[in-house]
């Protein structure tokens, strides 16, 4: 058992509200208590409990990933555990304290090794914990490929649904799918008897489609605006149907590239806080040092987000997840909201009851952030990292 560790004299932001002069107690892997500083400076601790100082530093729950291929020259389409591992030990230096590794859509075989890649690695993480699978087709729309292959897509087929659930050993948290899609109705009950969270992307639906997706509970969005049929006043399409259902939340990229920002701000003022996640779609090449840049077996260059080299469609982004809070913060957003998409809403959507908040009972996920948001301290299940090295266990 390791000693207590008390962080103090911070700004807590709890998924909730903003907490200033208080202090965070934590024991093991678990949040045992939160109180203000002058509970801290009477209440009794154990002899070996560690203290750290905040000097006003902001407090959060870690940033939750729910959409990302690849970091530092690691991707899923390796197909390797070792590349999994190596994104979960990159993403600590960055805020992450969980993140969902998403596969594009591929020939079964290599969809299966991504998979099983994926599963081994699960429990083994240095970094970010890996909380499941986030599988980003084979079921979507040839129309809509964005910068994924025609030849990996597939229509409905539930015995190769199956196939993947099993490789997963029951590790899907969610997937991307066109509502549209012939049969999709069976693929979508199968789903929620599997308790997988469904979001409609890479669909060019109807606004009718949309809302028979609403129906069988495709609930979620991928990327907003990116690789869906537009809004248009004869048709709302998918984006339209984000905007007119308040029921329907949904992911964005905050890189100022694939959503301009005056966009996210006219977003947020149609919609719930609550219904909107910040993602990274981040890419492989993401924050990579050395050697060519490959996304999905692709060359791509980067100019503000990867651009794929033979034909210059956008491939995805290169984003980093403090960057997103960072680039929420500057379109005029309090860091309170921006912390709120980051770790509370995907935690929440995503139904992972214990990250998120900050509150007795909850998992040690934290992010510690200087006054310029520099991440300081990242707190994965109690463990401390610093500039993403363990500095504390």
């Amino acid at each position: 058992m390791s000693a207590d560790i008390c962080i103090h004299n911070a700004v807590v932001f709890n998924g909730y509200s903003m907490m200033k002069n208080c202090a965070v107690l934590i024991r093991n892997d678990k949040i045992v208590d939160v109180f203000n500083e002058e509970r801290f400076s009477q209440k009794k601790f154990g002899e070996d409990t560690r203290f750290i100082d905040a000097k006003g530093c902001s407090i959060a729950p870690g940033f939750i990933d729910t959409h990302i291929h690849g970091f530092g020259g690691y991707g899923t389409e390796d197909c390797s555990v070792k590349s999994i591992l190596k994104m979960s030990e990159g993403l600590a230096k960055w805020g992450v304290t969980s993140f969902i590794p998403t596969l594009y859509s591929e020939k079964k075989d290599k969809m299966i090794r991504g998979i099983r890649a994926i599963v081994e690695a699960m429990g083994k993480e240095t970094g970010a914990k890996i909380l499941g699978i986030h599988l980003e087709g084979p079921f979507i729309s040839p129309d809509r490929l964005g910068a994924q292959s025609p030849d990996t897509i597939s229509p409905v087929d539930l015995n190769l649904m199956e196939e993947l659930w099993q490789a997963s050993e029951g590790h899907i948290i969610n997937m991307t799918l066109a509502p549209e899609i012939k049969n999709m109705r069976e693929l979508a009950l199968y789903c929620i008897s599997k308790g997988i969270v469904m979001q409609a992307g890479h669909t060019n639906a109807t606004y009718k489609q949309m809302i028979e997706g609403m129906q069988a509970r495709i609930m979620h969005v991928t990327h907003l605006f990116n690789a869906m049929s537009r809004m248009h006043h004869r048709d709302p399409g998918a984006v339209g149907a984000v905007f007119i259902h308040p029921e329907l939340s949904c992911e964005i990229i905050a890189d100022g590239i694939h959503i301009d920002s005056e966009i996210i701000k006219f977003l947020l003022t149609c919609k719930s806080l609550d219904k909107v996640v910040l993602v990274t779609d981040a890419l492989k090449p993401t924050k990579q040092k050395h050697g060519p840049l490959l996304a999905n077996g692709e060359e791509v260059y980067l100019d503000k987000c990867f651009y794929r080299k033979s034909d210059n469609v956008i491939a995805g982004s290169a984003l980093t997840m403090i960057d997103s809070v960072k680039n929420i913060v500057s379109y005029g957003f309090r860091l309170e909201e921006a912390i709120h998409m980051a770790s509370t809403n995907p935690a929440r959507i995503m139904r992972q009851d214990n990250l998120g908040v900050i509150a007795p009972g909850y998992d040690a996920d934290l992010v510690m952030l200087s006054d310029k948001l520099k991440v300081k301290y990242t707190i994965i299940k109690g463990k401390i990292y610093e500039k993403g090295k363990l500095v504390c266990a």
